[in-house]
């Protein structure tokens, strides 16, 4: 059965470049991105049941954190396996139906986790501004409705771009310069006009990136305005460490988004690369840190559900 709205293209399948080209790098960067990996594996699904197996973590703060370590969970895994591969074969192929639905899914988590944070930061503006009205505010179907939002943009703005892929034709040229299959490095492949797909490039990451870069400052400016009329000094380093695990998530993730995507040439393509490492490794590896354990309520948790494990293995 053809995919919907694909071309007749000569290029059944492509090579991943990876992310370098010198051989005595390669098993260095490998076991690197292993532990990575594994730490980042570990991190979130640790952190997914932590939060699941405790019912006094089922407030709308560790909601949106369990769906966050759910995506970083799922698109890290999209993408890792294969980048590994690259470091220990000598081509890294994958199909032409391998490469678009790694598109699509990568494209999903990254925009899904987007919104989420963006509904993090909200949540972080009800939490320290209007504290009365919290629990009424940020209610269940609230916290559903915002992580639904978040998905629904995912899966519209990754369809948006695979569909548009999915009209080009590939000719002879089949080694995308990448460790995965990204919207640019496939552009640049290319035999066929790219300027349909630039345009929906400009629109959709820019209201991507725009939309929860604005929500999200207009939050913290609410926020900080708030702390400011804070009278007590404790008051407001409390209210400032609630919001500073957020800042840090927020300013990896988008900060290496926009240098990827804004920068759009063949010659800062390695220099995006290396940009996009943070936001596709480094990132979801440093957010259950970050988020957890600078957290009392987490380590707390995690305690009980480590003695509980101890003391089933006594038994």
């Amino acid at each position: 059965m053809r995919m919907l709205g694909r071309n007749d293209s000569s290029v059944s399948e492509f090579i991943l470049a990876g992310l370098t080209d010198s051989p005595e790098l390669q098993k260095p960067l490998f076991y690197l991105f292993l532990m990575i990996y594994i730490v980042t594996m570990v991190g979130n699904l640790g952190l997914i049941i932590v939060i699941g197996l405790n019912s006094h973590l089922h407030t709308p703060m560790y909601y949106f954190l369990f769906n966050l370590s759910f995506i970083d969970l799922c698109y890290c895994s999209v993408f890792t396996p294969k980048m590994l591969m690259n470091f220990v074969s000598k081509k890294n192929i994958i199909s032409y139906i391998g490469c678009m639905t790694q598109l699509f899914f990568f494209l999903f988590f990254v925009i899904s986790e987007c919104y989420l944070l963006t509904s993090m930061a909200y949540d972080r503006y009800v939490a320290i501004c209007n504290p009365l009205l919290y629990k009424v505010t940020m209610s269940h179907q609230v916290c559903s409705v915002l992580t639904l939002a978040a998905y629904t943009m995912g899966f519209a703005g990754a369809t948006a771009h695979t569909v548009c892929m999915l009209r080009l034709t590939f000719c002879n040229a089949n080694i995308i310069n990448h460790y995965l299959c990204d919207i640019l490095p496939l552009l640049q492949l290319s035999c066929t006009s790219t300027y349909v797909n630039e345009v929906v490039v400009l629109i959709v990451v820019g209201i991507n990136i725009t939309v929860p870069s604005f929500t999200i400052l207009i939050s913290y400016i609410f926020i900080l305005i708030s702390i400011l009329h804070i009278k007590s000094t404790q008051g407001r380093s409390k209210a400032f460490s609630t919001c500073s695990s957020h800042i840090i998530a927020i300013s990896l993730f988008f900060g290496s988004a926009v240098f990827m995507y804004l920068k759009y040439s063949v010659k800062s393509m390695d220099q995006g690369k290396v940009s996009s490492t943070f936001y596709t490794n480094v990132g979801p590896m440093l957010n259950p840190v970050i988020y957890s354990l600078r957290n009392q309520d987490v380590k707390v948790a995690l305690r009980k559900v480590l003695v509980k494990i101890h003391r089933r293995n006594i038994f």
